[in-house]
């Protein structure tokens, strides 16, 4: 299992601690170091007031955001999780994905999404009520793109380095969005979420290894009857490692998590580690890397 560290980019309150390009650089130095495989960003281009005021966040622009991560790291993998295609015309998307995947010598990890946020549609003048055709379009057209050759009479170079293009992660627990990993994906990323919070996050919630297992076994059956490959890659966050964690849990149940996670087909795992002070979440994202990482890319023998 490969360990992808999420970016505080949604720190906004916390000013040049978290939101500036030091502080990005030197976190991702960090997480380098500490044996993480990747770091992520989130994409909220213009998040609606009322769900700030209930919980949401801000976030830096991903594209933006990783280039700065880029040209500080040698190894690390920029992983977007998740950005809306819908936002923007596909073919803009494209050449961003391109351009930051040629820069970073081939280090991008496309994590794409529906979007659920409707209000965050209106205020960018994008069709929310066909989100979901939009997100199949715009990954046809951006696989397009990558071809260098014409996409309605014009032509996006540079093509990226990776063959034939970036890994496209798919997020979403719905069966349309396990359907899509399977016809236009190497990966798939489910949401960690309560059933209760399945009418506002417009996915099923999954709350326990048995859903995760059933989940699984949907996208197994589902490439199955398309005659496709099953996606290579299945991310994950384990239970309290997301953003707004007030602590991480003990190593050893990470660990242990971990290999359950291993165990059910999970093969990367995305972690938030809750920090105050930029000081703060070093001392963490190196703790994590000795505690868990360690344990869990090298395990000891017995």
């Amino acid at each position: 299992m490969q360990l992808s560290l999420g970016l505080p980019t949604h720190r906004v309150d916390a000013g040049t601690e978290f939101v500036s390009g030091d502080a990005l650089a030197t976190t991702a130095r960090a997480a380098e170091d500490a044996g993480f495989a990747a770091v992520f960003v989130t994409d909220h281009p213009a998040p609606p007031q009322k769900w700030l005021a209930h919980g949401g966040h801000h976030t830096l622009d991903p594209f933006v955001a990783l280039s700065f991560v880029a040209a500080a790291t040698s190894r690390l993998r920029l992983q977007t999780n998740l950005f809306v295609p819908a936002y923007r015309h596909p073919l803009l998307a494209a050449k961003a994905v391109a351009t930051l995947d040629v820069l970073s010598a081939g280090r991008v990890l496309l994590g794409v999404g529906a979007g659920y946020l409707e209000d965050e549609f209106a205020a960018l003048g994008a069709d929310f009520e066909r989100r979901n055709d939009v997100l199949d379009q715009a990954i046809v057209a951006m696989k397009a793109a990558w071809t260098g050759n014409p996409v309605d009479g014009a032509v996006s170079l540079p093509r990226p380095v990776q063959e034939p293009h970036p890994p496209i992660w798919v997020g979403g627990n719905s069966r349309r969005a396990i359907r899509r990993a399977v016809e236009h994906g190497g990966g798939w990323v489910p949401m960690p979420s309560p059933q209760r919070a399945a009418k506002a996050l417009r996915t099923p919630g999954i709350e326990s290894v048995d859903d995760r297992r059933a989940r699984i076994s949907l996208m197994h059956d589902l490439a199955a009857e398309a005659g496709r490959p099953v996606p290579r890659d299945v991310v994950f966050m384990p239970s309290g490692l997301d953003m707004f964690a007030p602590a991480p849990p003990p190593a050893a149940a990470v660990v242990d998590e971990l290999h359950a996670l291993a165990d059910a087909g999970v093969t990367w795992a995305t972690v938030c580690l809750p920090a105050d002070t930029r000081a703060e979440l070093l001392r963490q994202v190196e703790a994590f890397g000795r505690d868990v990482i360690a344990a869990v890319c090298c395990p000891e023998p017995g």
